[in-house]
């Protein structure tokens, strides 16, 4: 069994503020090429994510829509209990929805925020039930998933561990191969 564990930028890193941005679309657009690739290698059994705005969500919308012709199943997987309680009634909505989509879905932590020690057994957790990660990532332009990466990184000298990143050039070249395949959508 092949599990991938999916994260990435938070979509205000990005400047996303909305679900209906082209750049969104450019992005499961990336996200779903190199979802299908692991898919037709046999290499992805599981996508792993959290719940984050961005690209976990992202990630759990793509895998759903690979999951009607491949057997792929989707785990949503909260730090902590009540994670999206300050978020606005929009995003709370959305994210129940997919919550209620996945195969699978937990918090590591069956308690609220209380301390970053319940984001580091996060990560932990992620680690010890995945097999590879890939994160929609630039290590020139660090930002909430430079922690994960850094974990990642720091873990992979004690296991076998494949990590793939999808960078802002991957980005730039998924978008130009998208408006190629989409020209009359933009």
């Amino acid at each position: 069994m092949q599990r991938l564990w999916v994260s990435g930028y938070r979509s205000y890193e990005l400047s996303i503020f909305n679900n209906k941005d082209k750049r969104v679309e450019v992005i499961k657009y990336a996200l779903k090429n190199r979802l299908q690739r692991l898919l037709d290698d046999g290499q992805l059994d599981w996508i792993i994510t959290g719940p984050n705005l961005g690209i976990e969500q992202w990630s759990v919308e793509v895998g759903l829509e690979l999951s009607q012709d491949y057997q792929l199943r989707i785990a949503m997987i909260a730090p902590y209990a009540n994670f999206s309680q300050h978020w606005n009634e929009s995003n709370q909505l959305h994210y129940q929805e997919l919550k209620d989509r996945v195969d699978f879905y937990a918090s590591v932590s069956n308690q609220p925020y209380q301390s970053p020690q319940q984001l580091k057994n996060y990560q932990q957790f992620m680690f010890e039930h995945t097999d590879q990660a890939l994160l929609v990532y630039d290590t020139e332009c660090p930002g909430k998933p430079r922690y994960d990466y850094d974990f990642i990184k720091n873990g992979q000298k004690n296991k076998a561990f494949d990590l793939q990143l999808i960078d802002f050039y991957d980005l730039q070249d998924a978008a130009q191969d998208y408006l190629e395949e989409n020209s009359k959508d933009f």
